[in-house]
């Protein structure tokens, strides 16, 4: 656990830059009403380690939404869906805690936890903060069916973008 302020540090830059440098040009570039939008900024609040307190979780996730909302000119919108959730993360990993309970001074990664417990727990996660995102954006229940048809559109590629990061890297905290 004592390397795990560095190492986070290290991964909100380098998810923070993929993210601004190099997706969002990919996104931004489609003429027409864009359905697609690759997003893996959370994957920083989803390998955040286990035992983050819930404050330093919330700043963490509005301090990686604030600076992707200053790239984007989205005010604000990735912040309040990166604090949603983070503050939802329990929930996720209580529902798919192991028989053994976590060693709480590990983050919940590939390969501590096993590809089929990650691939879970990061498509539950990445779902829910893609639809936040999306219903943020649009702000209204009318938009019902584009928030529906960008969080479909969106989920398989960003989560594809997420798992090739956690094979290249294969991060064990």
């Amino acid at each position: 656990m004592t390397n795990a302020i560095p190492i986070n540090i290290i991964r909100f830059i380098g998810l923070l830059m993929l993210q601004v440098l190099v997706l969002k040009p990919i996104s931004s570039g489609w003429d027409g009403q864009v359905f697609i939008n690759f997003i893996v900024y959370p994957l920083f609040i989803i390998l955040l380690p286990l035992r983050t307190p819930m404050p330093a979780a919330l700043l963490s996730a509005f301090a990686m939404g604030i600076l992707v909302d200053l790239a984007y000119d989205s005010w604000g919108v990735h912040a309040a869906a990166s604090v949603l959730t983070a503050y939802v993360r329990p929930w996720p990993l209580k529902w798919m805690q192991p028989r053994d309970g976590y060693n709480v001074n590990h983050s919940p990664t590939r390969k501590r936890m096993g590809l089929k417990w990650f691939l879970g727990y990061a498509s539950i996660m990445m779902g829910f903060h893609l639809l936040a995102y999306f219903s943020l954006d649009a702000f209204s229940p009318y938009f019902i069916k584009n928030i529906l048809l960008k969080t479909v559109f969106s989920f398989p590629l960003s989560m594809i973008f997420v798992m090739f990061i956690m094979y290249i890297f294969n991060p064990e905290d």
